[in-house]
């Protein structure tokens, strides 16, 4: 037997006399998702292997602790979530600083609440322009018979 994650749980689910449907229903995942899971296809999220630690009555630690796919992965979503790249922080950051140092009393307030608000909401208004210029786009293209967009690119987040 291997030591991945998906051996140790199918042969905890036998041991247990649960069939894949069962263990899903107890889970609320479908079938697919514990079959993929036994066939090391895919891995479930911290709160499904919370619950199915409880269930088998093992510890998570044994149920992970020799998949190293299984780690790396766990690490690289941790380095993902760590990793610093919104935009919106550091023009925010700077409109702030522009604001504190440059500019006096009102301009200088201003300055610094746009930047406060572009730290928290970068991304959020980034999201609207992009779902009004899409309906634009869709408006002008729709309206048109020959219908060339070369300035449209769909952003990603």
């Amino acid at each position: 037997m291997g030591d991945a994650f998906g051996d140790k749980l199918k042969r905890l689910r036998e041991e247990s006399g649960m069939s894949q449907e069962a263990l899903a229903k107890e889970l609320n995942v479908s079938r697919q998702a514990v079959y993929k899971w036994e066939s090391n296809k895919g891995y479930p999220d911290i709160e499904n292997l919370i619950q199915m630690s409880d269930l088998f009555a093992v510890t998570i630690d044994e149920l992970i602790r020799s998949d190293k796919k299984l780690q790396n992965k766990m690490k690289m979503d941790d380095v993902e979530s760590l990793a610093f790249s919104d935009p919106g922080f550091y023009i925010g950051i700077v409109l702030v600083l522009l604001g504190v140092t440059i500019f006096d009393d009102t301009l200088s307030y201003t300055m610094t609440i746009i930047g406060l608000l572009t730290i928290l909401f970068f991304t959020d208004i980034l999201r609207s322009f992009q779902s009004m210029f899409k309906k634009y786009i869709k408006i002008a293209c729709a309206s048109s018979f020959e219908c060339t967009c070369y300035f449209y690119a769909p952003l990603s987040f």
